[in-house]
């Protein structure tokens, strides 16, 4: 087994959670990356694993038994070119988390366009609750845990399944290195628009993923998405959802502004979050806990102690009445059923919107009407401008004029500013006492929550 690990892109969420919880595992760590800074930076440092800002031949240690290269990584990079020169051993990510951690234990991969990183907290805490000590890589921050990985000796293991590509040198999709025993597919949408040119594209590393769960384990399907059903399955395979034709149907029995209560098959279940897409996410996580040998009241009680995630419809501040909330959302699904879930935790209040084109789908037309649909859920909504607009064809690019103009049309206020400070500035004289902020970004957006907070005080 490999002793020392260098991470080139070590700063990145999952590199970093991944090094961390390496190290605590007894390996020795050091790492590199363009840009070290707090937070990550910290954190690093902290664990005992030495950092090199800047990318050089020098940064590799020539005691190291395996150099891992970031997703982020590609060709002109000096320090992977000073690696292929002196034909060093390198693995992706991914494939180190297939050899070093996940193989021989019960995996549970969760995947799906929306809701990845919400299923596989709750999974993991369930677990953890029940007193199974789960390993886990979590693609966010959970409240629940001190990090967003950690490797056990136990059999169990969760991880976040992405299909986006692996390195620059193995374009399949992450997942497919993660060896299921239970696949989670929650949903099925076009995205990532910078490596799939078509859904047919998205839906055949689905079927991939799928083809490689044993015929002893599981396949957890939404049952009311039709791109989801399009797949095929050797493996056992159930369909969860809230339609009739659902082999594990979900009702919804009950809502509050904090809490859902809900029934699987008539089996009553209490969920501390808010709107049909988490009930969803919960419900997949019931029956994966079931299938790892659990008991109905075991998963109760991991459900109803589950704190959340950060930057998951997570309250910025609140000032003059008026409420601030940071949330990851940045496909037109994810928008638009987190403002369905906000109606239910804020039935009597104005919300608005306000959302960064960031992403590499996003910043494109190609779900510009989507968008458009999302956005008319809030009572108004402010669009950013186009991030790094530059790196999308025009031809391609997101028309944030004609949304706000397609929006507006509908009865609900939007508009398109060009920077932070216009956005707050309007913010600040179209709100009132009462409303309620929502802020949609994969990205730092520009500190826009803690500036906005300070402008409406």
């Amino acid at each position: 087994m490999p002793k020392h690990l260098h991470f080139i892109g070590i700063c990145g969420t999952a590199m970093g959670s991944t090094a961390v919880a390496l190290r605590q595992l007894g390996y020795t760590i050091s790492g590199s990356d363009q840009k070290v800074y707090p937070p990550m930076s910290d954190v690093l440092r902290q664990a005992g694993i030495t950092l090199t800002e800047g990318y050089t031949a020098e940064n590799l240690p020539p005691s190291a038994d395996l150099y891992i290269i970031g997703n982020a990584i590609s060709r002109g990079n000096e320090e992977l070119e000073t690696l292929l020169e002196r034909k060093l051993p390198y693995l992706s990510m991914a494939e180190l988390l297939k050899q070093e951690i996940i193989q021989g234990k019960r995996s549970f991969v969760v995947s799906g366009t929306h809701g990845k990183t919400t299923t596989t907290t709750i999974l993991a805490w369930i677990f953890e609750h029940a007193g199974k000590n789960p390993g886990f890589m979590i693609g966010g921050v959970p409240e629940n845990f001190t990090s967003g990985a950690r490797f056990t000796n136990s059999e169990l293991f969760v991880i976040e399944g992405d299909e986006y590509d692996t390195a620059y040198f193995d374009k399949r999709s992450k997942f497919l290195h993660y060896l299921p025993e239970c696949a989670i597919v929650n949903n099925i949408e076009f995205d990532h628009a910078d490596i799939f040119h078509d859904l047919g594209e998205i839906l055949l590393t689905f079927q991939r993923l799928l083809n490689s769960v044993p015929r002893n384990g599981l396949v957890l399907l939404n049952g009311d998405d039709k791109n989801c059903l399009s797949l095929k399955s050797y493996a056992p395979m159930k369909t969860v959802g809230t339609g009739e034709s659902n082999s594990e149907r979900i009702t919804i029995t009950a809502t509050t502004p904090e809490n859902t209560e809900f029934e699987i098959n008539g089996a009553p279940f209490s969920l501390p979050m808010i709107g049909e897409f988490n009930v969803r996410n919960a419900a997949m996580c019931i029956c994966a806990s079931r299938h790892a040998g659990l008991r109905d009241d075991e998963i109760r009680a991991g459900l109803e102690t589950f704190k959340g995630i950060r930057r998951r419809q997570t309250v910025h501040g609140e000032v003059n009445g008026i409420t601030v909330i940071d949330d990851f959302g940045h496909h037109p699904t994810a928008i638009r059923e987190t403002l369905r879930g906000f109606r239910q935790k804020y039935p009597s209040r104005r919300l608005w919107a306000v959302f960064e084109p960031r992403s590499n789908t996003s910043r494109r037309n190609i779900l510009q009407n989507e968008l458009i649909e999302a956005l008319k859920e809030a009572d108004g909504s402010i669009i950013a401008a186009v991030a790094n607009p530059e790196k999308v064809a025009a031809a391609e690019r997101l028309d944030v004029a004609t949304v706000a103009i397609s929006v507006s049309a509908s009865g609900n206020r939007c508009f398109h500013e060009e920077n932070t400070d216009s956005i707050i500035t309007r913010l600040k004289s179209e709100t009132n006492r009462g409303d309620v902020i929502i802020i949609f970004s994969n990205g730092g957006f520009d500190g826009i929550h803690g500036k906005l907070v300070t402008a409406l005080a």
